[in-house]
C-alpha cells in the first residue's frame, strides 16, 4: 500500500488535475504581500477581499483542524475566441464555468479519500474561496509566481485553475520549488495594455482590463476605455505574451464552448434580463450582469469602429435603462465622430 502523499496523487491524477502537491495550513509565504495590496487598495470595489482578510492571510481560520492543504490544478489551455464579429473573451471564460467543473472534481476526490481513510475532516475550496491559492500552490510546488503575479508551469504555463482541500491529515508539506523562471523577460508588462502591472509581481487591479470587465460596477473610466481594445470580458494579454503559455496542451473538450458565442457582439446591446440569465446559464459571464456586458460591449463595438453597430448604439444610448450602459454607448457613437 502507498503512503497517503502518493496514494492522493494517484487519486487526483486519476480524477482528472494535472499537478498535486500538498502545503501547510498556516500563512501563505505571500501573506504580507497581500495584506500591501489591501493597503495600498488596490483592490478597488472588491471589498470582499478584505472582508475575508483574516481567513485568506490565515487558512487555520477557514478549516480549524485542517493539517494539510491539497493544491491541486486543471488544464484550461484552448484557442482564443469570443463573440461572432469580434469581442474577445478570456480563454477560461469560453466554456462552462470552472467554478462547477472544477467543484465537481473536488467533491468526487473528496469522496474517494474519505473511502479510503484518508482524511475525516476535508474542506474544498475553488477560486472565490477565502485561501492565497496561487501563493500555497508556489509552496506546494506546483510552480512558480511570474512578473504578473500568475502561477507559471513549465508545461502548462499560465493556464491553469487552482483549487484546494484542506484535510485534517498531516502529511509531508515541506517546500518545493518548481522549475523554471521570468529570468529577464518582462513581456508581460511591457505589454499590459493599461500599464496594471506596476512591476514584477505587482499588480494594481483597479487599471486591470479583467478587473474593469467584470468586477466594476458603473462606469468604465474613459482614459482606459480604448485600451480595452477587443476586451468584452477579461484579458489574456499577459497570459498570451508569456513564453511558458506556448505549447500547453489544449483543454477545450473539457469544458466545452458556451452557447451564447453564437451571438454578434452587438446583439449584447439588445439583451433582456431575462434572455441574459437564460443565455448565459452555466456561464462566468454571467458574473458581469447584463449591465456590465452590454457597457463592455458598447465600449468594444467603439474601439471596432463598426458602423452597423451605430443604430443600436443609439438606441441603448437613448433608451438602456442602466445608466453606465447609456453612456457607454454615448461615448462610442463619439468615436465614431472622431474618425470622420
Amino acid at each position: 500500500m502507498p503512503d497517503p502523499a502518493t496514494r492522493i496523487r494517484e487519486l487526483a491524477l486519476a480524477e482528472g488535475f494535472a499537478l498535486v502537491g500538498f502545503a501547510p495550513v498556516a500563512p501563505a509565504p505571500d501573506a504580507h504581500r497581500y495584506a500591501t495590496f489591501l493597503e495600498e487598495k488596490r483592490h478597488g470595489e472588491m471589498a470582499y477581499l478584505e472582508r475575508f482578510r483574516d481567513r485568506i492571510l490565515d487558512p487555520t481560520k477557514v478549516s480549524p483542524g485542517a493539517r494539510t492543504m491539497i493544491c491541486l490544478a486543471v488544464n484550461h489551455a484552448r484557442p482564443a475566441g469570443g463573440f461572432r464579429g469580434g469581442g474577445r473573451v478570456a480563454r477560461y471564460a469560453l466554456g462552462r464555468d470552472y467554478h462547477a467543473v472544477v467543484e465537481g472534481m473536488l467533491r468526487r476526490l473528496e469522496r474517494r479519500l474519505r473511502a479510503e481513510g484518508l482524511g475525516t475532516r476535508l474542506r474544498g475550496i475553488v477560486d472565490a474561496g477565502p485561501v492565497l491559492e496561487r501563493s500555497h500552490a508556489a509552496h506546494a510546488g506546483l510552480g512558480f509566481l511570474s512578473k504578473s503575479a500568475n502561477l507559471l508551469h513549465h508545461k502548462y504555463g499560465p493556464w491553469l485553475f487552482l483549487g484546494e482541500l484542506l484535510v485534517d491529515l498531516e502529511l509531508e508539506a515541506a517546500p518545493v520549488r518548481a522549475p523554471g523562471s521570468c529570468g529577464t523577460c518582462t513581456l508581460c508588462i511591457d505589454r499590459c495594455p493599461t500599464g496594471a502591472i506596476t512591476e514584477p509581481g505587482r499588480v494594481d487591479a483597479r487599471i486591470c482590463i479583467s478587473y474593469l470587465t467584470i468586477e466594476l460596477r458603473g462606469s468604465i473610466p474613459e482614459p482606459l476605455r480604448r485600451p480595452m481594445g477587443e476586451w468584452v470580458f477579461g484579458c489574456d494579454v499577459c497570459s498570451e505574451v508569456c513564453p511558458f503559455g506556448d505549447g500547453a496542451p489544449s483543454a477545450a473538450d473539457r469544458f466545452g464552448t458556451h452557447g451564447a458565442f453564437d451571438l454578434r457582439l452587438e446583439d449584447l446591446l439588445t439583451i433582456t434580463e431575462d434572455e441574459f440569465a437564460r443565455t448565459f446559464q452555466g456561464s462566468p459571464l454571467r458574473r458581469t450582469k447584463r449591465a456590465g456586458l452590454a457597457r463592455n460591449a458598447a465600449i468594444v463595438l467603439g474601439n471596432l469602429g463598426r458602423t452597423e453597430a451605430v443604430p443600436l448604439l443609439r438606441r441603448a444610448a437613448e433608451r438602456d435603462p442602466a445608466e453606465s450602459v447609456a453612456e457607454a454607448a454615448a461615448w462610442a457613437l463619439a468615436q465614431f465622430e472622431e474618425r470622420r
